[in-house]
Formats: structure tokens, sequence, C-alpha cells
């Protein structure tokens, strides 16, 4: 359980990978794929309500629907730059974010679930394999990552910078 937690949250954020490279290289293409899409809502005239979501934008109140969707894709973009800086400089913290990216898509498939709204986005299609995905590699990378603590001892060493 120790390694899992040190895994998750390591004592010191710095560019060290432990175990497989393979849930780097994942991180990475997540984090330009989240930089994409979140510039979307921010820079599309409708914010990707419309054009993405397929919601009704000729009713009372499409000002503030366009509104939010910007405001989404801001939040978006600010949580896509902290991706890109982890996948480039604090690799040693991408389970962590894998897990924070597990937790997200199963709110946004929860609220979705929850308070339905009548449309379904294009993009919906990708949230359970993006769930699945991400569970996926939070077992592999820490059992990858027990696997090396097991070979190295209780240090925790870099296999690679």
């Amino acid at each position: 359980m120790k390694i899992v937690f040190l895994t998750l949250l390591p004592v010191q954020a710095d560019n060290t990978i432990c175990g497989m490279k393979l849930p780097i290289y994942v991180f990475a293409c997540l984090a330009v794929i989240s930089t994409v899409r979140s510039c979307i809502h921010v820079f599309a005239p409708d914010g990707g309500a419309g054009s993405i979501a397929g919601m009704d934008l000729s009713v009372a109140g499409a000002r503030g629907i366009v509104f939010g969707f910007v405001l989404w894709g801001s939040v978006q973009l600010i949580y896509a730059f902290i991706q890109l800086a982890v996948a480039l400089r604090y690799r040693s913290l991408v389970p962590a974010m894998y897990s924070l990216l597990f937790v997200e898509t199963f709110l946004r498939m929860l609220v979705g679930h929850l308070k339905p709204s009548g449309v379904r986005p294009s993009a919906d299609w990708c949230n359970c394999e993006l769930y699945l995905a991400a569970a996926l590699i939070i077992d592999v990378g820490v059992v990858s990552v027990a696997a090396v603590a097991g070979r190295f001892g209780p240090r925790r060493e870099a296999l690679s910078k």
C-alpha cells in the first residue's frame, strides 16, 4: 500500500520515471489532445455548445450557454497546461495526474447521467473509453513501479531521466 501511495504522491516532484515509459507517452498525447480540445472551446464562436455539443442556440439565454462553454474551455486550458508541464518536466507526478483524469472523467459521466441536457455531445462517446484507459494505465503504472521497487529495494531508483 505504501508503494501505491508513493507512486501517486511522490516525496519529490521531478522528472524521474519509475517503471514503464508507456504511461508517460500516452499522458503526453492526452495533454496535447486536452490543449486542442480546450482551445476549441475558448476560440470557437459558439464555444462548442452548438457545433460540438449539439445544443440549440436559437433559444433565449444562448449567450449564457456560450459563455459557460467558453469558461469551461478556459478551465480546461489551465488543466491542459498543468498536464503539459507534468508530461515535460514533472514526470514523477504522471500517476497522480492519471488519478485526477480518472476522477474528472467519472464526475463528467456522473453529471451527464444525473443532469442530462437532452443532447449527446459528439465527443461523449470517448468518456467510457478514457475512463477505462485511465484506470488501466494507473494499474499498469502502479504494478510497474511495484516491480521496480521489488527489484531495487525500498529506495526509489530512477530508470530514466
